[in-house]
């Protein structure tokens, strides 16, 4: 069974799906704010618990993140879930056509995956092996755990093909802009810094940025990244 909370706007141009960070769910104030913005900026976003948190929700009773194979596998039949239900939906709420290979068949929006900080590293894990998603956002990536700078997260990010965009507040402690400048990464990763932001973009007052402007600037940066990607693999 799935958690999920849809949020639909007006003229959508792309639909994103957003996984959360290990410790607290699609409920949380930054998936809200986050999601909320992005649909005024026409992205459709769809909103899911990972099953532990599902069972956090049930029991009141903190636990562990899942292993990662049941995220990935939960995240994958999540976006497959919504895929297939905004099929339906558009079969029955708009007669938008296209034609393709000589027959017509209903227009679908272009998917992109992520998520905050373990959300997002579960998607940029599985966009490799889901052809209908186009690319994924991940806002604070976790790089590495916080104080152990040698464990990184890193390996798969030398080999992904498909455009990933890391938003990442430069004093993350998941992450800092000195660190990231040192690791190897796959060319096709577009990383945007955001002045004194922690791992929830949050600067210090002294900075003379806030939370709120780094939060509308991360999704300024996503829609750029979403209708640049799409406009790109149009063109090709």
């Amino acid at each position: 069974m799935f958690d999920i909370e849809i949020k639909r706007s007006g003229s959508p141009v792309a639909q994103l799906i957003l996984g959360h960070g290990a410790g607290a769910g699609k409920e949380h104030e930054f998936m809200q704010t986050m999601s909320a913005l992005l649909v005024e900026r026409n992205i459709d976003v769809g909103l899911f618990n990972f099953p532990y948190m599902q069972t956090i929700k049930e029991t009141g009773k903190r636990r562990p993140p899942d292993k990662a194979d049941i995220l990935l596998q939960h995240f994958h039949d999540v976006v497959m879930h919504i895929e297939a239900s905004s099929v339906k939906t558009s079969c029955v709420e708009t007669s938008t056509l296209k034609q393709i290979d000589g027959e017509y068949k209903h227009a679908s929006l272009p998917i992109f995956i992520g998520g905050k900080s373990m959300g997002g590293r579960m998607a940029s894990m599985i966009i490799e092996d889901m052809p209908s998603v186009k690319g994924a956002i991940a806002f604070g990536y976790p790089f590495h755990p916080p104080g152990k700078p040698e464990k990184t997260r890193t390996d798969h990010l030398q080999t992904v093909n498909k455009p990933l965009l890391i938003v990442q507040g430069e004093r993350d402690t998941f992450g800092t802009k000195s660190e990231v400048a040192e690791y190897a990464l796959c060319p096709s990763i577009e990383i945007s810094f955001l002045a004194d932001g922690d791992h929830s973009f949050k600067p210090r007052k002294a900075s003379g940025f806030t939370q709120e402007a780094h939060i509308k600037a991360a999704v300024d940066k996503a829609y750029d990244f979403i209708i640049k990607t799409v406009k790109g693999q149009v063109d090709d």
